[in-house]
């Protein structure tokens, strides 16, 4: 006999407690009754509290990154529940369960700890804490998660992603701004993209919860709190999101109708299953059809309601302009770059979290610009950093499992029906994550990983009670005291290590990015009551070097402040952020290029020739290459033959945007007229565009030299108005030459 909220083991009384799971518990018929809180679930208590606060809390402020506040929680939330599960048992011998899904994450885990000594050494430890955590939360999960306790998590899966629908809402209709955004709307997670991974996997939850429910007073809330997630994904426009909605829709639809007498619903009256049908689908028309007030949406040109949106997303990727010249062609660039990663290192690969060290290497010779700091692909970035042997093994292991799970799952009869559709709610939640990996990196954020690792410890919980036999079955062992004792010192160890990591963390992001905000403003004229310049210098620099001193890795944020020194023209205080973005990640062409020309800038040709030596080493044969090559001759007083190789790339139609640009300015400093005046037509062949100041700047060039040539400047000068806007044509013809206005 059982009470509402505990479990009477099925062993004597006598007998040393037991975390069983292997025990069936719960009504017959597939019921899930929520537990309320005792000493039994206080742990699935906790890590149900941890799923509300991970999507719905964000940062108000660019001082700290969200998913740095959301890494946190995560982190305290797993430690914390750990600790309590240890701590109600500190006194007890008890049985635990183990699954061989746990050897995933600890076999990526021990290999990110090795390769702290070949690779990147502190990405490297960051992936070893990351799978630690991981593998910790599985573990939790197996040992607490039952029929009884699995309601409460998910209800908190649920609430979690419904406050953060809410937050994509008021985003969407009313331009809330407490969140920073950057691709807009996000929740709080600061790229839409984010937040609609983590909703695309929650949304099968949340339909288990509906549909699964037997209480009537709440039936309507979840049915309206569905609609709204689905609505708030619409908002976003992810198309990989989308996308896998509408795949597992119908996959959604067959589980609920073969399994239908396991689910709440089927035992709803008529009156009851059709009221939430129209509260489900009147929530998604009206919510569906409201017109947005933000600008911003309307400046994106792909709809003002979430309908309009979603559908003009979606159908998007049928357009083959997308393939060659929106995201999915970037994204491919980056895809077949991780491929020759890959194929260059195959067995053990670069190095855990080292793909964006390594990635530069193998990007194409004309790529100007790093691609990401992720694959945007997780099955190529584990191959590429893990390596065949370990990353190749431990995903054919994971897809085998989970294959084996389907069939079993859609195979189960009788007793053991009532599992299926937690099981199959569950695989349908992996398989979204798997898709959205797949263009994304869900698995690096810490909503979407946290979410992963919960759903693999259902999957393995529910295989201990149907007692499931095989290599990755569930298996028993002993906790003694002395093991549970050991455990609560080490998770105490470990909570301490995170509070500091977390508030080292928050410290750098503090000062650095409060430090881009001041740099902003470098050498721009403020109004009186602003600080004056020296003194807002100062503050810069001051936060900049404690940023750096406590974590020299933000790579992503240091090199933007290098850029606000050098546009400021201080070029000692660039060169010397420079050099800890060099050291961190040495095979970025941006940064030996910028080393190189603000050394020539400093006088210290030496460095800057050690500077262009690396960038060589990294494209040889690349117009940048040369650009700063022609650069640093300049510097070094050597203009000659800076336009001797100018002039040999110009003859062999090699060019770009930068090096027309530095040949026009090469010619007007040496006084070669011919070179200025072919750096000016061919820009003005390659980027029309620009046809107003090209014509402006030939003009001028044939109106000021030594011989001028009016002719060709009056012509050029007409030229350039009739390629003003009509409503700056008397702006242009005000700086022409008094000579010339008044023929044009």
């Amino acid at each position: 006999m059982r009470r509402q909220g505990s479990v009477v083991p099925s062993h004597p009384r006598e007998n040393l407690p037991v975390v069983d799971n292997n025990t069936p518990s719960g009504p017959s018929q597939g019921e899930y009754p929520v537990m309320s809180p005792t000493s039994s679930d206080k742990s699935v208590l906790a890590l149900a509290w941890m799923m509300v606060l991970l999507p719905a809390l964000g940062v108000p402020s660019e001082l700290v990154v969200q998913d740095t506040l959301k890494s946190a929680i995560v982190a305290f939330g797993v430690l914390g529940s750990a600790l309590l599960f240890f701590w109600q048992r500190r006194s007890q011998t008890v049985t635990i369960q183990w699954h061989g899904l746990m050897w995933l994450p600890i076999t990526l885990m021990f290999f990110a700890l090795g390769s702290m000594a070949w690779s990147h050494t502190y990405l490297a430890g960051v992936e070893a804490i990351r799978w630690f955590l991981l593998s910790l939360l599985l573990w939790l999960g197996l040992n607490t998660l039952n029929r009884d306790t699995v309601p409460t998590l998910i209800w908190g899966i649920h609430g979690g992603a419904t406050a953060a629908s809410i937050w994509v809402a008021l985003q969407f209709w009313g331009d809330l701004s407490w969140f920073p955004q950057g691709a807009f709307p996000a929740s709080t997670f600061v790229n839409r993209n984010f937040y609609a991974e983590y909703a695309v996997c929650v949304m099968p939850f949340s339909v288990w919860l509906l549909a699964h429910s037997r209480n009537s007073r709440w039936l309507g809330v979840l049915a309206a709190s569905l609609a709204l997630n689905i609505v708030a994904l619409m908002m976003t426009g992810t198309r990989s999101a989308l996308v896998t909605m509408t795949l597992l829709t119908p996959v959604m639809v067959v589980v609920l109708v073969k399994f239908r007498r396991q689910w709440g619903f089927f035992r709803w009256s008529r009156k009851t299953q059709v009221l939430v049908a129209a509260v489900f689908l009147a929530s998604i028309s009206i919510l569906g059809s409201i017109p947005s007030d933000n600008p911003r949406v309307a400046q994106e040109n792909v709809g003002v309601t979430a309908f309009d949106r979603g559908f003009a997303r979606t159908s998007s990727v049928a357009k083959p302009s997308e393939y060659t010249e929106g995201s999915f062609s970037v994204r491919s660039m980056m895809w077949m770059a991780t491929a020759r990663m890959m194929i260059a290192n195959p067995w053990t690969g670069v190095g855990a979290g080292a793909w964006e060290v390594q990635i530069p290497l193998y990007q194409r010779a004309d790529t100007v610009l790093e691609t990401d700091y992720y694959a945007h692909n997780e099955t190529l970035q584990l191959l590429s950093e893990y390596g065949v042997l370990v990353g190749g093994l431990v995903l054919a292991v994971l897809l085998a499992y989970l294959l084996h799970a389907a069939g079993t799952s859609w195979r189960l009869k009788d007793a053991d029906q009532p599992e299926a559709p937690l099981r199959l709610v569950t695989l349908i939640s992996l398989m979204a994550f798997l898709l959205v990996s797949q263009a994304g990196f869900p698995l690096h954020m810490a909503g979407t990983g946290a979410l992963f690792s919960l759903a693999l410890a259902t999957l393995a919980g529910s295989d201990a009670r149907l007692g499931l036999r095989g290599s990755l079955s569930s298996r028993t062992r002993t906790l003694r005291i002395a093991h549970g004792v050991v455990a609560v010192f080490f998770l105490c160890a470990c909570t301490a290590l995170a509070t500091y990591i977390t508030i080292q963390a928050v410290q750098a992001e503090r000062k650095i990015v409060h430090a881009l905000h001041l740099g902003a403003f470098l050498g721009q004229e403020l109004p009186g009551t602003a600080q004056p310049e020296a003194v807002r210098k100062a503050e810069f620099l001051q936060n900049l070097r404690e940023g750096i001193a406590i974590n020299p890795h933000y790579r992503k944020f240091t090199a933007v402040a290098a850029e606000q020194l050098t546009g400021s023209r201080d070029f000692a205080n660039a060169v010397w952020v420079q050099e800890t973005v060099a050291a961190s990640r040495p095979h970025v062409p941006a940064i030996w290029s910028g080393l190189a020309l603000n050394y020539a800038q400093l006088g210290q040709h030496d460095k800057a020739l050690i500077a262009l030596s690396n960038l060589e080493r990294l494209k040889p044969a690349a117009l940048e290459t040369l650009n700063v090559r022609v650069t640093l001759l300049t510097l070094a007083g050597q203009a000659d033959e800076a336009v001797r190789l100018l002039k040999q790339s110009l003859d062999a139609g090699q060019y770009d945007y930068a090096l027309l640009q530095t040949g026009y300015a090469m010619g007007l400093k040496v006084h070669d007229q011919a070179l200025a005046v072919r750096s000016l037509e061919l820009f003005n062949g390659r980027w029309p565009q620009h046809a107003a100041d090209t014509y402006f700047r030939l003009g001028s060039l044939y109106a000021t030299s030594s011989a001028p040539d009016h002719d060709k400047a009056l012509e050029a000068f007409k030229q350039g108005i009739a390629a003003v806007p009509p409503q700056q044509k008397d702006r242009y013809r005000g700086q022409v030459p008094i000579r010339y206005r008044s023929q044009m």
